[in-house]
Formats: structure tokens, C-alpha cells, sequence
């Protein structure tokens, strides 16, 4: 097996997180920020399937002369064979047997490319995706004092939520409710918590930043927290989050927004689709045909798809009818384009279907218009970096937030109601009380009114809104901007 030697710097972060992209594209680029502003080296841990991706996406943020650099990050794969990505038992297992070997100074063996890893100095830290519990009990179990951050590629705003105090928005401490229930019932402890965390049961919600909402609108170990949102995006809500943690004297970081560099990054994100080409060559031709700012980029992720996908392909329709020149991903396992609608659009000239599509190459593109977006928060911020206004499709987790948020809040983006689905999605709205209907109809006739204003001139007010916020976001990792600052600090305390 080859043997891999890495140079010895000042300190030694270990990066892991679970196998969903939307968590660990931006920890790369994370990665590549800390060795470019510190003398670091990193030990970054994935999964055998995401192996070839993250070396992918890592490279997006050197360039050649900065080879030296991105020699300073490895990454070693661990061996995940759960029934779904997030069935991380094994993983979990895998990751405390590494772990073990990186504090005892032992080579470590990637799964991926069976290359051995010598020893580096003891980590002076890991940052551990925020579902990573297991983990995080085995760092803590092997002795060494390594301080721990939570990686939270999520709204600000749902840390609240899911696990703040009561007076800030959350739902408290809900272990002593877990066990209650469990006990009342006889049903899991996992059961009852996830229920409790993520259920819903009508109460309104008031976290700070947001407008009040129903619960069923939105969905600690840790030495500090550190939040892939940009401050200038959601201020209120990582001031909350610094408060919240600062009562228990630990120290929370908002560091995004985490994108590559333009330029050859761009590039090599379009060669990592099949379709890359068709792609740009779809782009070009909307431009030239269409104008400047004249399609619309649908997504919803490598993960959500709706559970009525007829409301798609009504959406899917009103484009079409109203000549409008779309680009639809549909990376999602669960989708499943009929063929009908791919005849369908073919037929129209208009559409293209991908189901891997270079994001932030679309949306950097002049043709790019607006971006229909489940509103995960990695898809809004790279969104508001382009400076493309959003139409938002919410279905779970911080979605929901995100677009209240950039609706009623920023004013860059326009929410679909009528696209909701399930006995509580269906419930009033509490900002407006709208009922939503929930019909074929009601979906068509939502989606011509809101794509008409969207290309006339309430939808010119968006973008002009979006242009200022992505002015302030960019100034996030200028030379002394605060996300620059929050990493060095964070690098500093280690």
C-alpha cells in the first residue's frame, strides 16, 4: 500500500461530516480557507462515495501555484455501509477506531485508496457535523483535551428552534419530555425526540430575526458552534446564537459564505456533470435568444423532491406556456422524471433536464433570471453570492425559514403556498393567515401570478434588493471582512 508523508505544521484539525453534500461542499472550501490563512494541517474524514467528490471540490478552491496548499488537507475515506448515507453506525464506528489512531500518532489507512497516512501532531480540534453525536463522544472518550465545533451548514435561525432555550425561540432542554414520553408510551426515546424536535403541534414560534410562525412552518457537547451563514445574511439570528452561547462561555463563528474563487473553479464544477456541456451550450443559446436574465434554474437539492411531483410538472407547464426558458435538476433519489413530461419538454425547445446540474455555474450565468429553490440554505447563499433573486419551495428542516426570511424580511425572493402538501401544510399561515387550497388549479394559477410579477417590475425591485445584499455579503472574506476574521479567531483558540 503506497505511504503518504505529510509535513508537520502548527496544528492539527480533524473536519468530518455525514454523507449529504449540502453539509460538506461548503466544509471544503471551509478547508481550503483555514490552510490558506493558517498554519494548519487538516485531516479531513468522508465517506468511500464521497471520496472522488470532495478531492473534486477541494481543487475548485487552488489554484495551480497554490499546490503546496491544498497538500496540507488529506483526505481519508472511512467505510459506511448503512442501509441509507445518514445510517451512520458503521461510520460512526469507523471514525472512532481513526480517531483513536490520530491521538496515539498511528498511520491511518484510507478505504478509498488504501494509501497510509503517517502520523501528525495530535489534534488541537475537530468540527463535526452537527448530527455527528457518536463522534463527538469519541473524541471526548479518547482523552486528548481537543476542543470540539459543531458545523452547522444550516439557517442560524434553526439552531433556535431545534435546540435553543425556551426565551430565545426553542424548545428548551426536551430530554426529561423524551423520557417522560417514552415511559408514558412505551414507544423508542429516537422516536419520541424526533417527534418533539421536529414535530409539530400548532404553537407559534418567535426566534429572533424571523416573523412570528406556526411550529408547523419551520421545522451539547460542543465547544462552540460555527455557522456557514454569512452575518450580513441573517445578523440578528447569529447575534442570538453568540448570546446563546456565550452564557455558557463558548464562542459561536459565522464564517460563509463558503464558495471557490470564479475562474477556473467555474470550470471545473461544469466537467463534474455529464451534462456539463449540454448545459452551457442551453445557457448560451437562452441568451442569446431570450436576453440577459431571462431563465429560470429550478432545484431542489441532492436530497428533496416533492411527494406530489404532479405540482412540478404543472410548474413545469405554466413555464412552458408563458415561453419561459428553464433549466429543472433532479438529483434527488427520490425523483422520477416521467416520460411524458421529458417528451414534453424536449418538444418545447425551451426546457433542459439534468439530473446533475453545475449549480454555481447556472447561476452565475447572464441568461440566470431566478432560481427556484427548495431554499436549503447552501442553494440560498450560493443564490444571493450570484445576485439571483429566489422562488421558494420549502419542504423541511431550515427551508421554511429561509424563505420567510427572504420574502418577508430581505425581500429578494417570492414563497409558492399553493404547492404544499400534507394535512399541515395546507393549515393557515400565520404572518397572513392564508389558507392555502392546495389544488392542480391553485398551483397553475400561483405560478402564473408570482412568474408575471417575478419578470415585471415588483420582480425588478427583488433584484435590485438581492444586488445590495450580495454587495454586503462579498465583503464577508475581503482582507479583514468578519468571516475572515471568525476563522482566524477560531484557528487562534485552538
Amino acid at each position: 500500500m503506497p505511504a503518504v508523508t505529510a509535513p508537520t505544521t502548527k496544528k492539527h484539525i480533524v473536519l468530518l461530516a455525514y454523507e449529504a453534500w449540502g453539509h460538506t461542499r461548503p466544509l471544503c472550501v471551509l478547508a481550503a480557507r483555514m490552510v490558506k490563512s493558517h498554519a494548519v494541517d487538516i485531516t479531513f474524514f468522508t465517506t468511500q462515495n464521497y471520496f472522488i467528490r470532495v478531492n473534486a471540490e477541494l481543487r475548485r478552491s487552488f489554484q495551480p501555484e497554490e499546490a503546496h496548499l491544498l497538500a496540507l488537507i488529506r483526505v481519508i475515506a472511512l467505510v459506511n455501509e448503512g442501509a441509507t448515507p445518514l445510517d451512520s453506525a458503521k461510520l460512526d464506528a469507523n471514525f472512532a477506531e481513526a480517531y483513536r489512531r490520530l491521538v496515539a500518532q498511528e498511520p491511518v489507512t484510507c478505504a478509498h485508496s488504501n494509501a497510509v497516512h503517517q502520523p501528525l501532531d495530535k489534534p488541537a480540534a475537530a468540527i463535526l457535523d452537527f448530527f455527528c453525536v457518536k463522534p463527538c463522544e469519541s473524541i471526548r472518550e479518547a482523552g486528548h483535551n481537543a476542543k470540539i465545533f459543531a458545523w452547522f451548514s444550516a439557517a442560524a435561525s434553526s439552531i433556535f428552534f431545534l435546540w435553543g432555550p425556551v426565551h430565545l425561540g426553542g424548545k428548551g432542554d426536551v430530554t426529561d419530555m423524551v423520557e417522560a414520553e417514552a415511559s408514558r408510551t412505551g414507544r423508542p426515546p429516537a422516536q419520541v425526540a424526533d417527534e418533539l424536535l421536529l414535530g409539530a403541534n400548532g404553537s407559534v414560534v418567535r426566534v429572533p430575526g424571523l416573523p412570528p410562525m406556526y411550529d408547523y412552518e419551520v421545522l451539547a457537547t460542543c465547544d462552540g458552534i460555527l455557522m456557514s451563514s454569512p452575518e450580513s445574511y441573517e445578523s440578528e439570528c447569529v447575534a442570538g446564537v453568540r448570546k446563546w452561547y456565550a452564557e455558557t462561555s463558548r464562542s459561536a463563528y459565522a464564517c460563509g459564505p463558503l464558495l471557490p474563487e470564479e475562474g477556473q473553479s467555474m470550470s471545473k464544477e461544469k466537467d463534474s456533470s455529464e451534462k456539463g456541456a449540454a448545459i452551457e451550450k442551453f445557457l448560451n443559446t437562452a441568451l442569446q435568444m431570450h436576453g440577459p436574465k431571462s431563465l429560470v434554474y429550478i432545484s431542489f437539492g441532492t436530497f428533496w423532491w416533492s411527494p406530489q411531483p404532479d405540482k412540478i410538472w404543472k410548474f413545469l407547464d405554466v413555464l412552458m406556456d408563458m415561453k419561459i426558458p428553464f433549466i429543472m435538476s433532479h438529483a434527488s433519489p427520490l425523483a422520477a422524471v416521467p416520460d411524458a413530461v421529458r417528451q414534453k419538454v424536449e418538444a418545447s425547445g425551451l426546457g433542459l433536464l439534468s439530473p446533475w446540474s453545475p449549480q454555481q455555474t447556472i447561476l452565475a450565468h447572464p441568461a440566470t433570471a431566478w432560481f427556484v429553490t427548495h431554499g436549503g440554505h447552501n442553494s440560498v447563499i450560493e443564490s444571493v453570492s450570484c445576485g439571483v433573486p429566489m422562488i421558494c419551495w420549502p419542504f423541511h428542516a431550515d427551508q421554511p425559514a429561509n424563505a420567510v426570511h427572504l420574502t418577508d424580511n430581505l425581500h429578494v425572493a417570492y414563497e409558492l403556498i399553493e404547492v404544499r402538501t400534507g394535512e399541515r401544510g395546507l393549515k393557515p399561515i400565520y404572518r397572513n393567515g392564508r389558507v392555502p387550497k392546495g389544488t392542480m388549479e391553485a398551483v397553475r394559477d400561483e405560478a402564473r401570478d408570482v412568474l408575471a410579477k417575478a419578470f415585471g417590475e415588483d420582480g425588478k425591485q427583488k433584484r435590485e434588493n438581492m444586488e445590495r445584499l450580495q454587495q454586503a455579503i462579498a465583503q464577508a472574506w475581503q482582507e479583514g471582512g468578519p468571516s475572515q476574521r471568525a476563522i482566524i479567531d477560531l484557528l487562534d483558540s485552538c
